[in-house]
């Protein structure tokens, strides 16, 4: 029996989002990444004697952002507190963060399961935090520090030990990336370092209760990485254990090139780190109109805008899985779409020939899905910086649905605005694209198509229909693209009918 089935694994994760603030967590300090090393920081964010932290409430606001989203229990009253270690890129000696008291505890993640079905992944709690610097190791220069980072504010987002592969640690981390770009609260943008996610992991005798010996995997910058590093040391661990070992308590470092992880220190527990409440900092006080005023401001979250998507506009579950895996692309899909005329029984003002409102959104949808995603994929985008605006993409699906432009053509307008960012009426009146739907210049075009393929006429009225294809290509090859497909197949069917006769 492979050893791996006689356990399975417990996997808990300890995710922190750098959040979108302005400023730093304590000070004034910019919090933008990218900027030179070193030009962000003061005396607060250096932990100069003397210098006081300010709380930023920006820095709250998101924390209950984020907490009333997964359903947590918010604090009426929460501590800060000093987390006390010795690193290089840490030059006060501590991190100020939370411990005994945090703002937000319980509430829950749903992830949807490969096999089907939904998992529920409870969280432990939601803190705030600051951020550390960053040790940047050069073969020639060293070990350099570069404190920018220092102070910028975190919420680290703790789950239960609940989740039981690698691929479930991948979708829970996946709906938290969904979650705070959603709530404007973080990028999500694991590779600049913005989501960031340490696992603890261990592997018990299945069905049994009792957990095991954990260690810490740190430095997963992608999902790929993380699913990668968990089936690394949970076959580590079977095997140890298979062959009599014991698991360690330790910190691991994921080297991504080499596929292993690599032991960086024992693992520390809460009392090594001796964490005291802040003296500089008061105590965090969030009262019932806060919340609610908080609540009040919330976007549409994406499982409801989903099931919005699927129960008002008649998207398949498919459609509106991949339209709101993002914010940006689910508002752009329906900026589009209102556009075209969003509303059920109103008159698309672009396209008055696609009658109801689901045909509407199912032609947005297709477009969306393919093309637009498929430029934004090529060109490693965010929609925000998408040439084609939500009103001329609108306006070219409006050319389709009354005729001026065929399906085909409409291919060559889009790759057009995307390269000039040009109106789709102006490229066609230029290119000279406008659809032929005049039956006598199809009829000539089918009359010199079908005198040139005889052999495959006799084909055709052997009864073998799918050569009718060939019939339409060459035809609409004959007039460039510019015939009208349905006229198109209505000629042809009726001629190549008539020559059975």
């Amino acid at each position: 029996m492979n050893p791996g089935d006689a356990y399975e694994p417990v996997i808990g994760l300890e995710v922190h989002a750098q959040l979108l603030t302005r400023t730093k967590a304590f000070c004034s300090c910019s919090a933008r990444f990218g900027d030179e090393p070193n030009s962000n920081v003061c005396p607060v964010c250096l932990g100069m004697p003397g210098a006081l932290p300010v709380l930023n409430l920006k820095l709250v606001e998101f924390v209950l952002r984020m907490g009333l989203a997964v359903g947590s229990r918010i604090a009426p009253r929460s501590v800060f507190a000093r987390k006390n270690y010795f690193y290089p890129d840490l030059p006060k000696g501590y991190q100020i963060s939370q411990h005994d008291e945090p703002i937000c505890a319980g509430g829950g993640i749903d992830i949807d399961l490969p096999g089907g079905g939904k998992k529920r992944i409870g969280l432990t709690r939601i803190h705030m935090e600051e951020d550390a610097g960053k040790s940047i190791h050069d073969i020639d220069a060293g070990t350099l520090l570069d404190l920018n980072r220092c102070g910028v504010p975190l919420i680290e987002i703790v789950s239960e030990p609940a989740i039981g592969s690698p691929r479930e640690a991948s979708l829970y981390l996946s709906r938290i990336r969904q979650l705070v770009t959603y709530l404007g609260i973080c990028d999500g943008n694991m590779e600049e370092g913005s989501l960031r996610c340490d696992a603890n992991v261990s592997v018990r005798p299945r069905g049994t209760a009792s957990l095991g010996t954990k260690t810490e995997v740190k430095n997963m910058n992608s999902f790929r990485n993380v699913e990668r590093a968990l089936e690394f040391e949970i076959g580590r661990q079977v095997r140890l254990i298979a062959d009599g070992g014991t698991v360690v308590q330790e910190t691991l470092l994921w080297d991504a090139e080499r596929n292993v992880a690599i032991p960086m220190r024992s693992k520390e527990e809460a009392h090594d780190y001796r964490y005291f409440p802040d003296p500089d900092l008061a105590g965090v006080t969030v009262d019932d109109a806060w919340i609610a005023a908080v609540r009040r401001d919330l976007p549409e979250l994406p499982e409801p805008r989903r099931d919005r998507f699927t129960r008002e506009l008649g998207l398949p579950g498919y459609d509106a899985d991949v339209l709101t895996a993002e914010k940006g692309v689910a508002d752009y899909f329906e900026a589009t779409l209102a556009a075209l005329g969003g509303r059920e029984g109103a008159v698309a003002p672009q396209a008055p020939h696609i009658a109801s409102l689901a045909q509407r959104a199912k032609a947005v949808s297709n477009w969306v899905m393919t093309d637009v995603l498929r430029v934004l994929s090529a060109g490693k985008t965010s929609v925000a910086e998408f040439p084609v605006s939500p009103a001329r993409l609108a306006s070219m699906i409006g050319l389709i649905g009354n005729g001026t432009i065929s399906g085909k053509i409409a291919k060559e307008v889009f790759e057009d605005m995307v390269s000039t960012g040009e109106d789709p009426r102006a490229i066609v009146e230029r290119k000279g694209l406008v659809q032929v739907s005049d039956a006598g210049a199809i009829e000539r075009a089918v009359d010199g198509v079908v005198a040139s393929n005889m052999p495959q006429v006799q084909k055709y009225l052997a009864g073998n229909d799918k050569v009718f294809a060939f019939f339409v290509g060459e035809t609409m090859k004959t007039m460039k693209g510019k015939g009208n497909p349905k006229v198109v197949n209505e000629v042809l069917r009726r001629k190549l009918d008539a020559l059975g006769r």
